[in-house]
């Protein structure tokens, strides 16, 4: 684990990269998060989703795109700069809903067919990612779907790997992995709630 593994990154961090730059990833321009998208919603081995959870929207790129497989879809963060925009994006999608949420001290009461966790698990430390993977388990049907995608580049910054938020999925036994994907910069892996 890096160097701050024992505390997560706190909503004030995300505060302060939005309002030092509204874009802080080049979600809007970068090659690389497009291909990543792609794939992400390519990952997808359900045509439909009738309740999707995603923890993480940012500007709501990816959730514009999550929109087109899912009846109903939950976008939250922890920053409403970042919502604000995502809020626009996808001001034509009925299906989208928002709120500012911070997991894991809080978690939304419903249940959901899909959770997508994009570029959301190293912020945590180990134990808040514990509190959050039992969150998801609670809250996820069976026969549901989890997405993870993670940046597996090693950042001193970031309480973990991408890799080690994975594996961490990886052991818990009430998740059957369906498949996965790696490629130099990210890794993608699928399972479904037995």
């Amino acid at each position: 684990m890096n160097s701050s593994s024992n505390q997560s990154l706190t909503p004030g961090f995300f505060k302060a990269l939005y309002q030092a730059n509204p874009d802080p990833w080049n979600f809007k321009t970068s090659a690389y998060e497009a291909q990543k998208y792609a794939a992400t919603i390519a990952a997808l081995v359900k045509p439909r989703y009738r309740s999707a959870f995603e923890i993480g929207g940012s500007i709501g790129i990816l959730t514009e795109q999550l929109a087109d497989r899912c009846e109903a879809i939950l976008s939250i963060d922890v920053s409403d700069i970042a919502q604000s925009q995502a809020i626009q994006r996808c001001q034509h999608l009925p299906q989208v809903r928002f709120q500012l949420m911070c997991v894991p001290e809080a978690f939304p009461s419903e249940q959901f067919d899909l959770v997508v966790l994009s570029e959301v698990g190293y912020y945590w430390c180990p134990q808040d990612l514990s509190k959050a993977q039992q969150q998801i388990l609670d809250h996820l049907e069976p026969k549901g779907h989890l997405l993870l995608v993670h940046w597996i580049v090693d950042a001193e910054v970031l309480p973990l790997t991408g890799d080690q938020v994975h594996e961490s999925f990886l052991s818990l036994p009430d998740l059957r992995h369906l498949g996965g994907d790696r490629t130099e910069q990210y890794r993608l892996d699928l399972f479904e709630r037995v």
